[in-house]
């Protein structure tokens, strides 16, 4: 595994800082409503759906100056972009409640509520420790996991959008028009490659698994959505396959065409830090187009229902706008061995394993007394 691309202490140094702040802010029930052992089931659970069971404390039960540092720890883990984005995805549960109140009644304000969004923290916050941060309610989830200290883990990093625009909030313009645009740019031939099917999922193709498997198949339903459905010859046509990606290849691009799929790539990436964004382009650009696929399925215009993939050899995006005519947006960013950290722990599991943890070595006497 290339660890390198994973490095970025001096994120997890703020991380770290606001996380111990946070803490010596709360009480003692505020603190156990956060804090999760880091193998608790719940943590591989990002699934960003409104559930009445959702992990963590509410920004409803903190106090002002609380909700200050989570603000702070989601700007220590985004860019201003990413950040920014967020804001806005959270601003259109205002929306929501506004458009909503008539089919739902008075209670949608507590339903769709900017303050329905949930910080769980787990593990132990520490100097050279491994643990984890997750931030997550209707369409946001933003997971993190921190290794020694060192390596960091930031996906699946998950951006939804009820509507797609409202007024100046856009939160996922820009992925949603720069594949647009390059779906525009091509001729008839590499449209025919990159078209795989013309009805687009309700929901990603992988769904909301913890570890992407080899072959994924979408949902024939997004949950709670029972009006858009497709049909197995669908779920066949759009499935995802690890091995055998669909769609058009990356090196079949002109150079304008290849610089702006990973121009989108891009997009996606930096809703992290540059320290931890910039590596991760780097690794995308390294391996190069030929390792590249772009593939779109739907309606080829906005307003009508579409979904884009972007598969490489460790990297997987999607972005599906499906419901309601295309208003109602998903975009992800996944990796394959890495989400919510597999691989990272695993190798740090190991070398605990063998050769022990400074945590614990320091605290053990090298020749102990007889």
């Amino acid at each position: 595994m290339t660890a390198e691309f994973f490095e970025a202490p001096d994120t997890i140094r703020r991380m770290l800082v606001t996380t111990w702040a946070l803490f010596n802010s709360m009480d003692s029930t505020q603190r156990r409503e956060c804090s999760f052992p880091m193998d608790d089931p719940g943590r591989t659970d990002w699934d960003f759906i409104p559930k009445p069971d959702r992990q963590g404390i509410p920004l409803w039960r903190l106090t002002s100056h609380q909700r200050t540092l989570v603000h702070s720890l989601l700007s220590a883990g985004l860019s201003e972009q990413g950040y920014t984005q967020t804001l806005q995805v959270m601003a259109m549960e205002n929306i929501l409640r506004e458009r909503e109140t008539e089919m739902l009644g008075i209670a949608t304000g507590d339903f769709r509520s900017s303050d329905q969004y949930f910080l769980a923290v787990y593990g132990r916050p520490g100097f050279e420790d491994t643990w984890g941060w997750r931030f997550l309610g209707h369409h946001v989830s933003l997971s993190y996991t921190i290794v020694e200290q060192r390596w960091l883990a930031a996906t699946p990093c998950n951006l939804g959008a009820q509507p797609a625009r409202a007024g100046v909030l856009a939160p996922l313009a820009s992925e949603e028009d720069q594949a647009f645009a390059l779906l525009g740019s091509l001729s008839p031939g590499q449209r025919d490659e990159t078209v795989i099917h013309t009805v687009a999922p309700a929901d990603y193709a992988t769904r909301q698994v913890p570890f992407i498997g080899k072959v994924e198949y979408p949902d024939h339903v997004d949950l709670g959505i029972p009006w858009y459905q497709i049909t197995e010859e669908d779920r066949e046509a759009l499935k995802f396959s690890k091995d055998d990606p669909k769609g058009i290849c990356g090196s079949a691009l002109s150079t304008e065409q290849g610089d702006a799929l990973i121009g989108i790539v891009g997009t996606y990436l930096k809703r992290m830090p540059d320290e931890l964004a910039l590596k991760q382009l780097e690794r995308v650009e390294r391996e190069g187009l030929d390792n590249l696929w772009f593939c779109w399925a739907g309606g080829q215009k906005h307003g009508t229902s579409h979904y884009y993939r972007i598969q490489g050899s460790h990297l997987l995006i999607e972005f599906d706008n499906a419901i309601d005519n295309g208003n109602h947006i998903h975009s992800i960013w996944r990796d394959y061995r890495n989400d919510l950290g597999h691989d990272l722990l695993a190798d740090h599991y190991e070398r605990e394993r063998t050769t022990g943890h400074h945590l614990t070595t320091r605290l053990q006497s090298t020749v102990p007394e007889e």
